[in-house]
């Protein structure tokens, strides 16, 4: 189910930091997110609109200062398009039910899939299994 809100209503929701992230296409810095050292079984969302976007057994250490994961929950959690800005050809990862930009994705990943789906901490939220923090 696609997700329609308005710009005034994204700003209400978002902290300025998953505004700028999910709705204008910006980057957290490395190695400042909440979720980098989220561990433990549980899923991760779009802290848009809160679809389930990748489960954590699929989260692995990159090295890149972004959580990283080598496959989305489902192949309809996400999205992805060409991104040509900063003078780079990348493949942008996008919450495939309300549009908002999560990260990008590599081919320099672990088996099985040998993807790197390198996500902005601030648009993701983590639901822990019951019994679970993160």
């Amino acid at each position: 189910m696609r997700v329609e809100k308005t710009d005034e209503d994204w700003r209400r929701e978002l902290t300025p930091e998953q505004y700028a992230v999910l709705r204008e296409k910006a980057t957290e810095r490395p190695w400042s997110g909440a979720h980098n050292q989220t561990k433990g079984p549980g899923t991760f969302r779009c802290a848009g609109c809160g679809a389930e976007l990748f489960d954590a057994g699929t989260k692995f250490e990159s090295g890149s200062g972004w959580p990283s994961f080598y496959s989305p929950a489902s192949e309809q959690a996400v999205a992805t398009e060409e991104d040509r800005s900063l003078f780079m050809r990348r493949t942008e990862v996008l919450c495939a039910s309300c549009g908002g930009h999560l990260g990008h994705v590599f081919e320099d990943g672990p088996e099985p899939t040998g993807l790197r789906y390198c996500i902005n901490s601030c648009a993701l939220d983590f639901d822990p299994e019951q019994g679970e923090t993160a």
